[in-house]
């Protein structure tokens, strides 16, 4: 039945209360421990997942945007539990959108577009181990798509299909493009008076499954009203067509902004240990645009028509695990000590120039980083990927002579907000820009602390390295601070600065989610 026709699914009648199991640095984990998990899987900042099943192994990636080293592998055996790997890109080549990670004869491909200027482009990189070495990006040309989908064909060709409906043949070492751009698919339109952010026919996904070729597609614009992003889908007994639409679509589509995740879509299929089907897509948590789009896990039901379908509902409910498969330790800690530089890990940095990992370095459990800029906006402060609604981080911050450093969330260059100071006075940073600066009554060094508690921002200063704490005197509300008021599609980053000559001392740095219960 066209989805048109079909009734909306039944809302959930608020966004869900935390249920999740807590973690390292008491960060929420999504398996439950009882044989269910609660979505998200990978909490935080996870756009457009690109899922490869390699055996027993699951290899993921998310679009990296200008963060680098960016393109982080994760790991699992379940689908529910991830290990992060090794970051595979570490040159800036621009803003990194949805990528293709694939596996063929052998070789680890990822296919990257970017946003860049003076113009767009697809790179690939290859490895023969999906830990590297990655080989550097080589630009393919292709200036006018985004959202890659590496495919081979039934007769061995491989294919990347792009935005809109396009396709070009790549040669046979898949690192060049072979012909040209041709249109080969027509995505199933959404009735008119549905709100929606545009049209925008994106992310394909290409599985070979039994006789058929199933293409999922991303219409709808994947901000905008939290109704808009949606999933759907088609299918092909050959990789040159034709396509036949699915019945049922939109697969998912978020239908009242109560429901627990918005903005639902991107999506793959993919095959659990235990012969399941699943499908990993992405969604806005319900009131909190600032985490960014959050990755999440949808149990698929084939049909005895040959299509299929999601049965997760608004996700607003735990849901039983795919069996079998060993759980790894999920996530990774917060909280760094500096024994070692975790770049493209733990921590990237926001547009880095080429040379911007000589800035940082750590030696005596101390992160030593050179000045940039004047203030966050021109300094590519480090940053983390946090995925929790409420969280507290703090550190002890030296200076150096003339400097200036601090504590941040960030979004981007021209929206953050946070807490420096330099040897005399504070700097308090909000909506972007740099606004008081009252006297700093601990000199050069103190321990700071950002409290982040669903979307109030408080700020505490120690001047005796934590033992007491005075609250500064400026509070915030940041939940203005996403996507559809700034652009980008990124999130509220934590994260740390230094600004002005010298390198400022960072040590201790501890991160701590707060849970809303």
């Amino acid at each position: 039945m066209p989805a048109s026709a079909s009734p909306a699914p039944e809302p959930s009648s608020k966004a869900p209360s935390p249920k999740w199991r807590r973690g390292l640095d008491k960060q929420r984990i999504a398996d439950l421990g009882d044989g269910r998990f609660f979505n998200p899987v990978l909490s935080g900042d996870r756009p457009d997942p690109a899922i490869l099943k390699d055996g027993e192994d699951y290899y993921l990636t998310f679009s990296s945007f200008e963060s680098y080293p960016g393109l982080l592998i994760w790991h699992s055996r379940d689908l529910v539990n991830w290990q992060p790997r090794k970051p595979a890109l570490t040159r800036n080549i621009g803003s990194v959108w949805a990528v293709s990670l694939e596996k063929h004869q052998g070789r680890y491909f990822i296919y990257i577009p970017v946003k860049a200027s003076p113009k767009n482009d697809i790179f690939v990189i290859w490895a023969d181990d999906i830990d590297g070495p990655w080989s550097d990006p080589v630009p393919l040309g292709l200036h006018s798509h985004i959202d890659p989908c590496h495919a081979v064909g039934e007769d061995g060709s491989r294919w990347l299909f792009l935005s809109g409906g396009d396709r070009v043949r790549l040669s046979d070492d898949g690192m060049r493009v072979v012909g040209q751009v041709e249109h080969v698919y027509d995505p199933w339109r959404y009735p008119t008076e549905w709100d929606v952010e545009g049209f925008a026919p994106e992310g394909p996904k290409i599985h070979r499954i039994g006789d058929y070729f199933y293409m999922l597609t991303a219409v709808g614009g994947t901000a905008g009203p939290p109704t808009g992003h949606m999933v759907i889908a088609a299918r092909s007994r050959s990789i040159h067509g034709p396509w036949e639409q699915h019945p049922g679509n939109p697969l998912v589509r978020t239908t009242d902004i109560r429901e627990a995740w918005w903005s639902r879509g991107h999506a793959s299929l993919v095959e659990a240990p235990d012969g399941s089907w699943w499908s990993l897509y992405h969604g806005y948590e319900n009131g909190f645009w600032t985490l960014g789009r959050q990755c999440l896990l949808d149990p698929v039901e084939w049909t005895a028509d040959g299509w299929f379908k999601m049965t997760g509902g608004d996700l607003s409910q735990p849901l039983a695990k795919p069996k079998g498969g060993k759980a790894l330790p999920h996530g990774m800690a917060l909280s760094d000590d500096f024994a070692m530089l975790q770049l493209g890990t733990k921590w990237s940095f926001f547009r880095p120039a080429p040379d911007e990992a000589a800035r940082a370095r750590v030696q005596d459990n101390t992160l030593f980083l050179r000045g940039k800029g004047l203030a966050p906006s021109t300094g590519s402060p480090l940053l983390l990927t946090a995925g929790d609604t409420s969280y507290r981080f703090e550190c002890d911050i030296e200076l150096a002579p003339g400097g200036t450093a601090g504590l941040v969330l960030f979004y981007d260059d021209k929206l953050y907000a946070g807490l420096g100071f330099d040897a005399e006075r504070f700097v308090t940073h909000q909506y972007g820009i740099e606004r008081a600066r009252p006297v700093n009554p601990h000199g050069s060094a103190m321990r700071l602390r950002v409290t982040n508690r669903r979307h109030i921002v408080s700020f505490h200063t120690s001047g005796d390295g934590g033992k007491t704490w005075v609250k500064f005197d400026r509070g915030m509300e940041v939940s203005g601070y996403h996507h559809n008021v700034r652009g980008g599609f990124l999130m509220l980053r934590p994260g740390l600065y230094a600004a002005g000559p010298g390198e400022a001392k960072f040590r201790n740095f501890t991160f701590t989610a707060l849970a809303d219960e």
